[in-house]
């Protein structure tokens, strides 16, 4: 019998190419990786951006809207 060593242990496996469905997979989800960044990203600065707007804005009065939803009311009834 033959001394074992873990290189006739085991069978040895070549790696097999790459095949066209592969390729076609790695390419795809690449492509949807720098989407969803670009995304991530578009999302960021909009959500800053309206958050800066709403910080800058006075708030609103309860008095002032409830005006404005019975001048509503009121046109809308003849």
């Amino acid at each position: 019998m033959t001394k074992l060593t873990k290189n006739n242990l085991f069978k040895v496996y070549d790696s097999k190419p790459e095949t066209s469905m592969d390729k076609t997979t790695r390419i795809v989800r690449q492509m949807v990786d720098e989407e969803t960044e670009q995304r991530d990203a578009k999302n960021s600065r909009l959500r800053n951006a309206r958050l800066e707007r709403e910080a800058n804005t006075p708030p609103v009065t309860k008095a002032s809207a409830a005006s404005k939803s019975r001048r509503i009311k009121a046109a809308s009834t003849p």
